[in-house]
């Protein structure tokens, strides 16, 4: 599906909620506490957000049902995946930028000014691609300190100095290279096999890219190996995701990349109400309460730990138009010991209704059970689904804890025609945390109060 479509697509189902709310767009944009004319850019299909947390307050604030819920999610998940697809060139073209320049930082012997035309060199190499009918990357004037335009041609010389100067380092090893391994016999020929930069690099590339893609695994249990590939894999906002690796030379790389996606989001909320942190600082060195999209900076700026419960979202989309099917999830626990003797903080505000309906595909885990299981709600469907570009799945999974403190992740398992394997999913590499709050010192904030009160203290109106 193209970005416009998948843009169009999504924006028509905020017009239609909107609408059907009777509210206008400022009434809208003041509860959602964003401006006007960036909820008007979404319902318009000018902009896709970059975040799902502002659409489903969007939608909860329209009364939106959980079928629309789920469609809604699964248009923003389209719109979302079809903006990273056209973001992509200018993404690759940085590595190989990179890369070219790479020997002018021994330029220094040779020329005195070759680092610094390195380090303008390297600079625009992250920078983005030129827009559609613009001017080439390397001819968008510089900006100086003091915040004037260099001219173009001062930057494509010294971008052409630092490549030369490169070149020029490049040709001088190779000389000292070839030049130890004529003079040295048999033993230094050996060894000249082996030490040239250029091979030592492609080895040291080689691997790297193979321990940072998970690969398919014909075995449904991942060896550790598979495991320290996941951790390495890409991610997307908030939460890592496994992604298929990129092809490697001889095109290895595509037969065994991984078929499917998975952003997780372990910093979701049911609702705000049922959501609760344990903290290990005193009331009043805690910040407020944070809206759920910056939930993720709250929580590692103060240490926080889920208390009681966690809500994960996983968002599973295949990568072509091939169908794969999710065939389960299972709870790897990797340690369980004693409640955290903090402070427990809930979000929601005292006196502020919550709750909402439970949405589909949503499934339970009970940490404190001896071997925790991933079970569906009461009415759900359970595993397997199927997913592809044009169709994926939004799983919701509550995990809850009382007795322990919970350190856990989920493998979910695949497979497509004759390949299969296992992703793991965790917090960027390190497990979910969950624990027990019982007896905890619990605290709450009250709506336009000022600091955190001890619970059940609020006056309500």
């Amino acid at each position: 599906m193209s970005e416009d479509t998948a843009a169009a697509e999504f924006a028509a189902r905020l017009r239609e909620l909107k609408e059907r709310s009777g509210l206008s767009y400022g009434v809208l944009a003041k509860r959602l506490h964003m401006s006007t004319s960036t909820l008007h850019r979404y319902c318009n299909g000018d902009a896709v957000p970059a975040e799902y947390a502002p659409v489903e307050r969007l939608a909860r604030l329209c009364k939106a049902g959980p079928g629309e819920l789920v469609e809604l999610h699964r248009r923003w998940v389209l719109a979302d995946a079809a903006r990273g697809r056209k973001g992509t060139p200018a993404e690759a073209v940085a590595p190989a930028s990179g890369e070219a320049v790479a020997p002018a930082s021994e330029a220094p012997a040779t020329d005195p000014g070759a680092g610094a035309a390195e380090t303008e060199t390297g600079a625009a190499a992250k920078e983005p691609e030129a827009p559609d009918g613009g001017p080439p990357r390397d001819e968008v004037p510089e900006v100086t300190d003091s915040g004037a335009p260099r001219p173009a041609l001062r930057s494509r010389r010294r971008t052409r100095t630092a490549v030369l100067a490169g070149i020029a380092v490049a040709a001088v090893l190779g000389g000292v290279t070839l030049g130890l391994s004529l003079s040295g016999g048999g033993e230094t020929d050996g060894d000249g096999r082996k030490g040239p930069v250029g091979a030592a690099n492609a080895g040291d590339g080689a691997g790297e890219d193979v321990t940072a893609s998970p690969s398919p695994s014909p075995s449904p249990s991942p060896s550790p190996s598979a495991g320290k590939k996941e951790k390495g894999a890409p991610s997307t906002s908030a939460s890592p995701s496994a992604a298929p690796p990129e092809a490697a030379e001889g095109g290895a790389g595509q037969a065994d990349a991984v078929p499917l996606t998975v952003r997780t989001a372990p910093y979701t909320w049911e609702d705000p109400c049922s959501q609760r942190y344990l903290i290990d600082r005193s009331p009043g060195e805690v910040p407020p309460p944070p809206l759920e999209q910056d939930v993720p900076a709250w929580t590692s700026a103060v240490g926080a730990v889920s208390s009681g419960g966690q809500y994960v979202q996983l968002t599973v989309q295949g990568t072509g138009a091939e169908t794969v099917v999710v065939e389960g999830l299972t709870v790897r626990v990797a340690g369980k010991r004693s409640p955290l003797a903090w402070n427990d903080f809930a979000m929601g505000y005292p006196g502020v209704g919550c709750g909402g309906n439970v949405p589909t595909r949503s499934f339970t885990v009970a940490l404190d059970a001896a071997r925790p299981v991933v079970t569906p709600e009461s009415g759900h469907r359970d595993f397997p689904f199927k997913v592809s570009e044009s169709d994926p799945e939004i799983y919701y999974i509550k995990a809850d804890a009382s007795a322990y403190d919970v350190s856990w992740s989920l493998e979910l398992k695949w497979s497509s025609g004759s390949r299969s394997g296992t992703l793991t999913l965790d917090d960027k590499g390190r497990p979910f945390r969950t624990s027990g709050n019982n007896g905890r010192p619990a605290y709450e904030f009250p709506l336009g109060g000022e600091k955190w009160v001890p619970e059940g203290t609020t006056k309500l109106e």
